[in-house]
Parts: structure tokens; C-alpha cells; sequence
């Protein structure tokens, strides 16, 4: 039985939204407003861990009553941990970074509900293997994409996939920002059922 609770997805990310309408499933879309600055020795896949947690939860502080899915996404390269490059510049030096490395995207998805004590969170790990990338490449890349709102510059779901040797991964859309296979299952154990939406 799906829950009657609200859904919000929180998050300003367009790539979250798009991925979330998937599911079929009403939901809203606030701000979580929270500082994403790491913390010291903060390992990639924690910060991406902490990061989802605190989206949710400063969403559900506000609404209750609702059912609240955060999450984040961070580039792990050797164990640096590589965020939204936000410039040309910045994207540039992170794909030289990439270019014939393995790189494993972590992403965390957290599902909150204040009202009923629910909170549970899982990290998607995706192994992703970037070819060697000429300069030429990669400029013309980043003016095709203009990728500096995703972590690590990667944009996989248009031209940035021929950026890519292999990627490995059991929830494939967490390398676009949200793992729809663990999301799913998150939500089911809130109430939420995608396959029963009128109940």
C-alpha cells in the first residue's frame, strides 16, 4: 500500500528530478540548503554518505509529515574526492586527473520520515574506467556538455559516455545522481509503493 505521506525529493539538481519522474510517482522538489564543504580526512563515500543524510533530514525537519529523499554523488580518484567542478578551468584539470584512471562514483541516497521515526540509507558504488583523453577530446566535450554542475565533469547520459572504457556498476542510473534500484526499495520500506500509486 502506498503511503499517503507527501513525497519531496531533496535536491536542486535537475538530473535528480528527471531521474526521480521515472518511478511515476507525484512528488515535490525543495532546497535542501545544506553546505557540502568536506570535512577533514573525510573519505569520498562518506561525504557522499553525510551529505544525502543531511539533505533529508533538514527537508523532513521542515515537512514531517513527508517522505524525504536526499542524495549526493562524489568522484573518487585514488581516494581524492572530486565534487562539482563549476568551472571550465576547474573541469578541465579534472578530467586530465581522469583520463586512463579508474574512478568510482559514489552515491548515497537517504529516505527520511520525521513523523514516523523512518531513516535508512545505502550507497551506490559505480566503477567507471575513463579512455585515455587527448586535450582536443576534452575540450570539445566540455563546450558540447558544459558538465560543471556534475560531479567529476562526467555527464555519461549524453556525449561523456565516449568518454568511457567500462563501467561497473549493479544500479546503473547512480552514475547519473540517483540509484533508482535502491531508491525504490527505500521508498517501498517507507509506504511508498511505485506499483500502487492510487492506494
Amino acid at each position: 500500500m502506498r503511503s499517503m505521506a507527501p513525497l519531496i525529493l531533496a535536491s536542486t539538481s535537475r538530473y535528480r528530478r528527471e531521474l526521480l519522474e521515472r518511478l511515476r510517482l507525484p512528488f515535490e522538489v525543495h532546497s535542501p540548503g545544506v553546505d557540502e564543504t568536506a570535512q577533514p580526512a573525510e573519505r569520498p563515500a562518506e561525504l557522499a554518505w553525510r551529505l544525502a543524510q543531511e539533505k533529508a533530514r533538514a527537508v523532513a525537519q521542515r515537512h514531517p509529515h513527508a517522505v524525504v529523499i536526499g542524495s549526493d554523488q562524489v568522484a573518487d580518484l585514488n581516494g581524492q574526492a572530486l565534487g562539482k567542478p563549476g568551472t571550465h578551468e576547474r573541469a578541465t584539470q579534472q578530467l586530465r586527473q581522469m583520463s586512463g584512471q579508474r574512478v568510482v562514483f559514489q552515491t548515497a541516497v537517504s529516505v527520511v520520515c520525521w513523523a514516523t521515526g523512518f531513516e535508512q540509507t545505502e550507497l551506490a558504488s559505480v566503477a567507471v574506467t575513463f579512455r585515455h583523453l587527448s586535450d582536443s577530446e576534452i575540450e570539445f566535450y566540455l563546450r558540447a556538455e558544459q558538465p560543471y554542475d556534475c560531479a567529476g565533469s562526467a555527464k555519461c547520459e549524453t556525449l561523456g559516455i565516449a568518454l568511457l572504457a567500462s563501467i561497473e556498476s549493479d544500479d546503473p542510473t547512480a552514475l547519473v545522481g540517483l540509484p533508482l534500484i535502491r531508491t525504490s526499495r527505500l521508498l517501498r520500506q517507507a509506504g511508498v509503493d511505485c506499483f500502487a500509486p492510487g492506494a
